[in-house]
């Protein structure tokens, strides 16, 4: 491969994790510091910061594995190393998706409106069911990583087997074995989709039966209900939208283990892995309006003392 895609592809990985830095660094400082005056915070505040400081660790991860692929091309495929960052890639990635499952059940609960009774049941006890929904991400998420120790104790004797040069049936069905297990890894992001989806539907529903009340009812279709509504769907539908996105670039990834020296594949599918960390921290400034009210304040203030003449505007 050439330098030339190497370092377009370290620049972009820069670019992207500068982003995401940015915009998960601005989450945390915000509701951090609104938490150190008020010694308060709220669930979905807890969640959001969360999310934030796990997709700083996963944004730090896959640069340095992007470190590895251009300066440390054969580091890359094996030794303690690269087990370490796998180790950290996979518990930082499903708890991040984990934390963004319970921050869309959350809105679910809080804003639909159903008549069902086990809706109605865990409604009015969503404090509880997304606390507990934040420990199982964690047990999952550890489970996932600690998933890893079998299939890198298959990966070092298929290694050894290899290199002696002894490939038999016994190896052959041992490699198998140890592609299945690689593959059947991604499954552990299929929960988080199933729950993110139920949720954006149920919010769809709610909200159209909502609009056909208000209609029925002759009011303003712009109540603040609708606009929860609807502020709830563009959050967990861009979520939705890049977890899809992720999960492609996951599977081109997983892919580039099974077709040898193929180092484009692999940088591409990390260039792609890399946007859903950095892209949707900025869907979440927008969609919280704390958030997005602090960043307009700050742009709005910058924007002002960059004006010739700007400075006095502000003095005492």
């Amino acid at each position: 491969m050439s330098g030339l895609t190497k370092w377009v592809f370290l620049v972009l990985s820069v670019t992207q994790f500068i982003l995401g830095m940015l915009g998960n660094g601005f989450i945390g400082l915000v509701n951090g510091s609104s938490w150190l005056k008020s010694r308060r915070m709220s669930l979905s505040d807890f969640i959001i910061t969360s999310l934030a400081l796990s997709r700083i660790v996963l944004l730090w991860v896959l640069l340095v594995d992007s470190i590895i692929i251009v300066f440390f091309p054969k580091a890359h495929d094996a030794g303690v190393t690269m087990q370490v960052i796998d180790i950290f890639w996979t518990f930082t990635n499903h708890l991040s998706i984990w934390l963004a499952t319970c921050l869309g059940v959350l809105f679910c609960l809080k804003i639909a409106s159903f008549s069902h009774p086990t809706f109605l049941w865990l409604k009015w006890r969503v404090s509880r069911v997304v606390t507990w929904m934040l420990l199982g991400a964690l047990l999952l998420s550890c489970g996932s990583a600690m998933s890893l120790i079998h299939e890198f104790e298959m990966y070092y004797v298929l290694r050894g087997i290899n290199a002696s040069g002894n490939v038999t049936d016994y190896f052959r069905k041992q490699k198998n074995k140890y592609e299945r297990f690689h593959v059947l890894g991604t499954l552990w992001h299929v929960p988080p989709l199933v729950l993110s989806l139920a949720s954006y539907i149920l919010l769809i529903l709610s909200l159209g039966r909502h609009t056909q009340q208000m209609q029925q009812n002759g009011t303003s279709s712009s109540d603040p209900s609708t606009e929860a509504h609807k502020r709830a769907i563009k959050v967990i539908l861009s979520f939705l939208f890049l977890f899809l996105f992720y999960f492609l670039a996951f599977s081109i990834t997983v892919s580039s283990y099974f077709i040898p020296g193929d180092e484009t594949t692999n940088m591409f599918g990390e260039l792609m892995t890399m946007v859903y960390p950095a892209g949707h921290s900025f869907v979440l400034i927008l969609g919280n309006n704390k958030l997005r009210q602090t960043f307009v304040e700050m742009l709005w203030c910058e924007s002002a003392h960059l004006k010739p003449g700007s400075k006095g505007s502000f003095s005492p």
